[in-house]
């Protein structure tokens, strides 16, 4: 019964057949090709035989394994690699079907590959979740095939893997340098604006070219004789909190993402950047409550606690209430800290609603408010208007655009910082406004 279920005619046996009923019928018209074609009957049939022979011979004739990250990285592309061991002594067609988790919803996947004769391959390919949770393969299924090519073998691998999607880690190593400077145009990535500098002092060094003159120390300078000047170096152990709407607000979609998870992603990448510059990261998530807490701390696990914790915030369509967010900072956050606040408006009048609580708490602590242009409406501005229809779309889209604007320079107001970012662009910003505030001391 297994062999049954593991052999598998391919095309190329029923070419032959069908080539070989075609033949049949010829002989009707020319009787002479009858016993010939009854020889090419017999030699399929002993092919097919040796073909089975040459693939069930060999207990293991090959030997796969699907090897994945331990876990996948949210919105990126994750590697998954397949390790072929070809136990036969002549060269295999295989064609790998995997069976990808459901959320993915491929149901084309195939690899077709040649494998030489006792060797081993590698056979990789890359996937990229949008949400996160548990994704769970199914079976890796071989089907090899020898020179002959008339029947297949089936091999069964790895059935029933799970590997969960967390928050995008991958993000981690490509902006780890970034917290070592506050000078991201050395990196090709963004240029910002350093105003001033820290006042708290590091050491006092000899002065060497380029340093601000204006630091220099007049008396270690006649002591030693020599130019001294004054170093100074970013205020450490500050409390910085990542704030992360999770209303209805946040659930809309931007290539394949919701807003929602670009913020997580971005306030995971925030968090390692905050630890290396020494200070303590913190995080919570509110809608209808505050809840997925993590306290502002240093410790070496902090990146690990943040990590969890972002991968088990889940979502709902219910309207954030904000009155609850100021009360819970209020009762909660004693501290003055910076807080990030990652959130959308789409209008004044969303935000003049929660524009209240955004004052309140913007007395106590450094708020900075994180929301995103709409990137559809640049399509609907920028394309070329020839109806009445596409000119009234056009004008509301730049209302849209302009109220963005508005609501940057309402908070301004009321002393409360801004970042209006397109999603792709979210986290380079969100760590941008983090090193300007430490370079401008105003924490």
């Amino acid at each position: 019964m297994k062999f049954i279920k593991s052999l598998y005619l391919n095309n190329f046996f029923f070419y032959v057949l069908i080539g070989i009923i075609g033949l049949f019928v010829c002989a009707f018209i020319f009787p002479n090709m009858y016993n010939a074609v009854w020889l090419l009957v017999l030699g399929l049939i002993t092919f097919l035989g040796l073909d089975i022979l040459l693939l069930y011979v060999a207990r293991t004739g090959l030997e796969a394994e699907r090897i994945t990250p331990e876990k996948l990285s949210n919105g990126d592309l994750n590697p998954i690699k397949i390790n072929l061991k070809n136990h036969y002594t002549f060269p295999v067609s295989v064609k790998i079907i995997d069976e990808i988790p459901f959320q993915f919803q491929v149901r084309d996947f195939k690899i077709v590959k040649t494998i030489k004769a006792a060797t081993q391959k590698e056979i990789g390919y890359d996937l990229r979740p949008t949400e996160r949770g548990e994704y769970h393969f199914g079976s890796l299924n071989i089907y090899v095939s020898s020179p002959l090519r008339l029947i297949s073998r089936r091999f069964i691998f790895d059935k029933d893997q799970m590997v969960p999607t967390y928050p995008s880690y991958i993000q981690l190593r490509k902006y780890d340098l970034i917290a070592f400077s506050n000078n991201l145009f050395q990196y090709g990535i963004k240029k910002i604006r350093r105003i001033g500098h820290t006042m708290e002092f590091e050491q006092i060094k000899e002065y060497v070219q380029g340093d601000d003159l204006r630091t220099l120390n007049w008396k270690a300078t006649a002591k030693r004789n020599s130019l001294m000047v004054n170093q100074f170096q970013d205020e450490k152990s500050q409390s910085v909190y990542m704030a992360i709407d999770k209303g209805r607000v946040m659930q809309m979609p931007f290539d394949g993402l919701s807003l929602l998870d670009y913020a997580i992603n971005s306030a995971l990448v925030l968090s390692n950047v905050i630890l290396k510059k020494q200070d303590k990261a913190g995080l919570f998530s509110f809608s209808k409550k505050v809840e997925n807490r993590v306290f502002a701390e240093r410790r070496g696990s902090q990146m690990q606690k943040i990590l969890e914790t972002l991968y088990n915030v889940k979502t709902d369509f219910f309207e954030s209430d904000y009155s609850r967010l100021y009360v819970d900072i209020k009762k909660n956050i004693n501290q003055r800290s910076l807080i990030i606040l990652y959130t959308n408006f789409e209008t004044m009048d969303g935000l003049n609603r929660q524009l209240p609580y955004l004052k309140g708490i913007a007395k106590s602590h450094l708020l900075v408010v994180v929301f995103f242009s709409n990137t559809e409406l640049n399509g609907i501005i920028n394309k070329k208007t020839t109806t009445i229809q596409e000119v009234y779309d056009k004008v509301i889209a730049e209302k849209f655009m302009f109220e963005k604007r508005l609501i940057v320079n309402e908070l301004k107001k009321y002393g409360i910082h801004s970042v209006l970012t397109q999603p792709e662009n979210l986290t380079l910003d969100a760590i941008n406004k983090y090193l300007e505030i430490k370079s401008r001391g105003i924490l």
